[in-house]
């Protein structure tokens, strides 16, 4: 089979890197992919607001299924717009691609469905929330409404904080701003919670944690994510049987009221207190870098799976698992999540010894003159699979250290909770 990979990131290559593993896979192309997925595969320069382009090649080179890794598109309407054209496509919706798309979407389909989430109000302009915050509890959390690439939540603790962040989004930082989300702060542990769905049936996709936070400790702004770790160390039979039945459900039964059928991934930002789940936010798509840790546990042929999704079979598969445990350290430019130095060659990744548990995914680079060159924030995810966090965070940390490039940085302390 011929497969297209849309994204450039540390995503796209592991979902890449685990395609590459099916008997049934042919030849791989990624659009528009970055240093790590040309190795694996074609990296085809198009851009992925390019609808038609992407049709096209896909149609000249006959490819037999597109595969989806960021959300943008996503919420665009890629999936739509190939289905229509009779490609195989995995990926959900453009409507039910508003649970990433629209952060008002999600809630009132909480507060209509039951779903335990932060209590909430819906704010149509700059004026109006600041009247509204007037009256809060502080701390509170506010979100922009649409897409933010991870950035678009502000933990406020003050009315100062509020207020900023009000006037931030409502002045265009994550574009055009017609309604924000206020909700309460609610105390406890993030988790993430995943699952793949070919629209009847749905299976669970392991769990992670991920380090949003730039600084030790979880300190400082907001990232797109600076390391994770697979499984979470909150998740247990019980907790997993109130997600699905709590929060899952209800959410595909909305789903399916509106006549939507939901197939993909489907990823759920979780708040654990006490034993309890609290619904933080959806995303339409594998995390980044959660994608990295969970996919190098699976047994089971990746491919098989997609494609059980794509064609309504997903009940006939049996999904494996290691019991190992997995860990993801991302190797950042100086001056992320803020102003980078783009355009810089990075050495010496040749030279790194990547025993059968190790991996290193690209995200923020690209291939100039057979050099690998720096294009983004993020740039490098290092990952280790052990029978430890301690084991694989300092497999990693040797690594990064053996690679020394000094236009970078990391966060050593990944797993921190976890790793006593």
């Amino acid at each position: 089979m011929k497969i297209a990979i849309l994204g450039s990131g540390g995503r796209e290559h592991a979902l890449a890197n685990q395609i590459k593993k099916s008997k049934k896979t042919d030849k791989i192309y990624c659009i528009p992919g970055n240093a790590g997925t040309g190795a694996i595969g074609e990296n085809i320069n198009i851009n992925l607001d390019d609808f038609n382009g992407i049709y096209n090649f896909v149609n000249e080179r006959q490819i037999d299924l597109v595969v989806v890794g960021p959300e943008k598109p996503l919420v665009e309407g890629i999936s739509d717009f190939l289905k229509e054209k009779k490609i195989k496509v995995f990926g959900p919706s453009k409507k039910a691609s508003q649970f990433e798309g629209s952060k008002t979407f999600t809630k009132n389909i909480c507060k209509q469905y039951g779903i335990p989430t932060a209590k909430f109000e819906i704010l149509k302009n700059l004026e109006q929330s600041i009247e509204y915050l007037k009256k809060v509890e502080f701390p509170i959390v506010i979100k922009a409404d649409g897409l933010a690439a991870g950035k678009g939540v502000y933990i406020c603790k003050d009315m100062r904080n509020a207020s900023e962040a009000v006037e931030e989004i409502f002045n265009g930082k994550f574009g055009k701003a017609e309604k924000i989300v206020i909700e309460e702060f609610l105390e406890g542990e993030e988790m993430s919670f995943f699952i793949i769905s070919d629209g009847k049936t749905f299976k669970k996709f392991n769990t992670a944690q991920d380090h949003k936070r730039v600084g030790v400790g979880d300190t400082g702004k907001n990232t797109g994510g600076m390391g994770a770790y697979t499984p979470s160390g909150l998740i247990n039979q019980e907790l997993e049987n109130k997600i699905i039945n709590k929060i899952i459900n209800p959410t595909l039964k909305a789903l399916n009221d509106i006549n939507e059928e939901y197939i993909g991934f489907l990823y759920a930002g979780l708040m654990i207190k006490d034993n309890e789940p609290y619904l933080i936010e959806y995303n339409v798509r594998m995390g980044d870098p959660e994608c990295q840790t969970i996919l190098p546990l699976l047994k089971s042929d990746f491919l098989e799976i997609i494609l059980a999704c794509c064609d309504g079979k997903l009940d006939e598969i049996d999904i494996q698992w290691s019991d190992k445990k997995s860990l993801c350290v991302v190797l950042c430019s100086k001056g992320y999540p803020d102003t980078y130095e783009k355009n810089i060659e990075i050495s010496g990744l040749d030279k790194l010894n990547l025993e059968n548990d190790s991996f290193i995914f690209h995200a923020g680079t690209t291939i100039k003159n057979d050099k690998t060159i720096v294009n983004g924030g993020r740039v490098l995810n290092f990952v280790s699979i052990s029978d430890n966090y301690l084991t694989s965070r300092n497999t990693i940390i040797d690594k990064i250290e053996k690679l020394n490039w000094s236009g970078g940085f990391y966060r050593s302390d990944i797993g921190f909770k976890i790793i006593k």
